[in-house]
């Protein structure tokens, strides 16, 4: 049974990127707890305020976002820190080397009805005497990124992350309180008969997302030839860790209603670490025009469309956009 600490000493060669996974696990751990104990902890309904996306923010977003913000504060290694939940990065110690950006609670609409959700985080090189406090030293592309992983908050507490040497899955054993290792190297089928997107969005999705989901529906008979599942949990970590579990597509298309934003997911939160570990475990991600994780970001809060997941299904799915 080996032990989170023990793992990444031994496959990690950066020790401070190490020491980042190990010591943000402290405060995921504390997340999991108050969620086990839900309306008992206080933690359920919301905390009757926006944050940064102008979203209703949940007590335990507030709650997340505060412990993780205190535990990497604290580490050496990080300079600075950006969450979803806050409009401004926050500087930590001008001595670390590292940038840490975090979505505290992914799904965290599913809290109050007891479904899935989870935790992501991207770490990143920060430049030489660059400003912890500053956007544009957080403005990297997906391509930079040195580590990126995800804990999910479900039957088990599940921490899943990759280094750029595959992705490796570890379960919270609560007899130990350690994230103890699952299963190295995970990988992505190629093939899949799964899809997951929100359909009461379909009238504003493009024409050519629209022509792919009804390929996609008409099953053995239509153009693809194979009967296909939808599943959608409204939770992009829980999705994610699907398709890395058995294989899938995950699509949050641009949509009409806002033409500012190409996107509802945030690419430095979401779309590029979850890209990092799609692709680091054999699939494909793509905003269904460019690689994500290719993208030059323009603000830490930027927007992105995804499309992600088995990589024959995902370049099908682009193949109906160019």
């Amino acid at each position: 049974m080996q032990r989170l600490r023990t793992f990444l000493d031994s496959h990690t060669d950066n020790k401070d990127v190490a020491n980042i996974i190990d010591g943000l696990m402290v405060s995921c751990k504390d997340i999991a707890y108050r969620l086990n104990l839900g309306s008992l902890a206080g933690v359920i309904g919301s905390a009757e305020q926006e944050n940064v996306q102008g979203e209703c923010q949940k007590l335990l977003d507030v709650i997340s976002n505060d412990l993780i913000k205190d535990c990497l504060a604290a580490m050496p290694q990080v300079r600075g820190l950006a969450s979803e939940e806050e409009p401004d990065p926050v500087a930590c110690n001008k001595d670390g080397d590292y940038l840490v950006l975090f979505d505290p609670l992914d799904g965290s609409s599913n809290i109050d009805v007891n479904v899935t959700v989870g935790t992501i985080f991207s770490i990143l090189k920060a430049a030489p005497g660059a400003d912890g406090a500053s956007e544009s030293t957080y403005l990297q592309a997906g391509n930079q990124q040195v580590a990126a992983g995800y804990v999910l908050y479900g039957q088990s507490t599940l921490l899943l992350f990759s280094t750029g040497n595959g992705v490796h899955a570890f379960t919270l054993d609560p007899r130990i309180g350690e994230f103890v290792l699952e299963r190295e190297n995970i990988s992505i089928p190629a093939t899949t008969s799964e899809f997951a997107i929100n359909m009461s969005n379909q009238r504003f999705w493009l024409p050519e997302m629209q022509n792919y989901v009804a390929d996609l529906l008409q099953g053995e008979e239509g153009p693809l030839g194979k009967r296909y599942n939808m599943r959608w949990i409204a939770s992009m970590v829980a999705e994610i860790h699907r398709i890395l579990t058995r294989g899938g597509i995950f699509m949050y298309p641009y949509d009409s209603r806002d033409p500012s934003k190409p996107g509802k997911l945030r690419l430095m939160y979401e779309g590029n670490p979850m890209s990092m570990l799609v692709e680091q475990a054999g699939g494909k991600a793509s905003t269904a025009f460019d690689d994500i994780m290719a993208i030059d970001p323009e603000a830490i809060h930027q927007r992105v469309s995804v499309v992600m997941g088995s990589a024959d299904e995902v370049t099908t799915a682009i193949s109906y956009h160019k």
